[in-house]
């Protein structure tokens, strides 16, 4: 197997969200939602996996792997709970991670909204809002004032374009989206607004509605950043399967990634580097999408490792510009496809790098099982257990397995990097 470098020159991490682990989050809006009556989510986060208490354990989970970066996010609700009123405490928190993450030799990967946002916020429109753009462009200011001349990348916003990758692929079925819409219009009603909406939350007749809010909100952000710090590499990571054809498939396949993330991969060409999320791959037949023989993963999808190297390939072509994968894993109860599927990603990402295709960093996702949105505590996906009333850690196999790639690996994805553009 072709190896790759745990050198400084590559990023390898894990990938973790505030809301998803910290625990408490309830000056958010996904949080008013989570206890709002009817409720799309299946459980409440309540206080997840503890993580704003035990973030010096888990940086040493983390450097224990022997990875050299974190990804994690800054919960702006935390930070501005109300309108106009920072918390000083917040921010406090947040540098010691990042001071943190530097002790231990991680370089700190920052996003600046993992789906959440201040439930003042969603009740005054949300990301659609007129004035949203402003409002979380000086949220990135703040934080950027406050210790962004020790971040190492900056991710503006997670997966805008969940919802769409959702709703092509009928993730979510109708009386799914009936839920929720009934969900939204309780949680309007009781925040006293004419509407309610999160960020991986949304109605699937405002889709291009918001899309153009989260582009602003991208551009003003990525503004924001830039005023503060030049250098810092700014991007958005958005959700894309591996999109491919069997003969006759090949229009619906390109249908399929011009409505869900071409617009995102045209976006990026201004930025940095594009944030690649994958978990699985999507095989499309003349009548529609094609089941592929072979083991299935948590989302009903076959396990295809292949899968991260195929998206990678595509979100490099159309957007131009190099390669961070913010997020790869896969959701299933049993580590032992978790543990063989690790390694068959990294080697067929590893080809594609040694291929040409710059590639930055490899975040997994995640560090330890939490709360996974609609799903609450039933999807599993970490590298950690959680004991769910001690909330003690608990390697799985499948964490040596990724500690020990890490320390073996040398080769082309570093390289990658340094390769002259014309040589790509």
């Amino acid at each position: 197997m072709t190896s790759i470098s745990p050198s400084a020159d590559f990023l390898w991490g894990v990938a973790t969200a505030g809301h998803q682990n910290e625990g408490d989050n309830s000056a958010s809006d996904t949080w008013f939602l989570e206890h709002t009556t009817p409720s799309l989510f299946r459980e409440p986060s309540g206080p997840a996996c503890r993580g704003y208490r035990l973030w010096e354990t888990d940086l040493d989970l983390v450097a224990g792997l022997g990875l050299n970066a974190f990804r994690f996010s800054v919960e702006w609700a935390r930070v501005e709970p109300e309108r106009g009123a920072v918390s000083a405490e917040a921010l406090d928190h947040y540098e010691r991670l990042v001071d943190g993450c530097l002790r231990r030799g991680l370089a700190p990967l920052v996003t600046f909204s993992h789906f959440t946002a201040p439930h003042w916020f969603a009740a005054a429109g949300s990301w659609s809002a007129a004035d949203a753009p402003a409002r979380f462009a000086e949220q990135c200011d703040r934080v950027m004032a406050r210790f962004g001349d020790r971040i190492a990348y900056a991710v503006t916003l997670n997966e805008p374009n969940l919802e769409q990758l959702l709703q092509a692929g009928a993730k979510l079925p109708a009386e799914a989206e009936a839920l929720k819409a009934r969900m939204l219009a309780a949680a309007a009603h009781a925040a006293g607004s004419g509407t309610y909406a999160s960020a991986n939350v949304i109605p699937a007749d405002r889709q291009t509605e918001f899309q153009e809010a989260f582009t602003r909100a991208h551009r003003a952000a990525r503004e924001a950043i830039k005023a503060r710090r030049g250098d810092l590499p700014v991007g958005v990571s958005i959700a894309i399967a591996d999109e491919v054809a069997v003969p006759g498939g090949e229009a619906r396949r390109d249908a399929k990634r011009a409505a869900v993330y071409d617009h995102w991969l045209r976006e990026a060409r201004q930025d940095d580097f594009i944030g690649v999320q994958n978990y699985e791959r999507i095989v499309h037949g003349p009548d529609g999408e094609v089941r592929a023989e072979g083991e299935l993963n948590g989302m009903g999808t076959v396990i295809a490792p292949g899968s991260l190297a195929g998206a990678v390939r595509y979100a490099h072509e159309v957007s131009g510009v190099p390669v961070l994968v913010t997020e790869h894993g896969i959701q299933t109860p049993d580590d032992t496809q978790r543990a063989a599927f690790i390694p068959a990603a990294v080697e067929a990402l590893t080809a594609e790098a040694a291929g040409g295709t710059p590639v930055v960093g490899y975040c997994h996702w995640t560090l330890m099982d939490n709360f996974e949105w609609i799903f609450g505590y039933g999807a599993q996906l970490g590298l950690h257990e959680v004991d769910r009333t001690t909330f003690r850690r608990r390697p799985k196999p499948s964490a040596k397995v990724y500690a020990d790639l890490v320390r073996s690996h040398r080769g082309p994805l570093a390289e990658s990097r340094s390769r002259p553009a014309g040589d790509r």
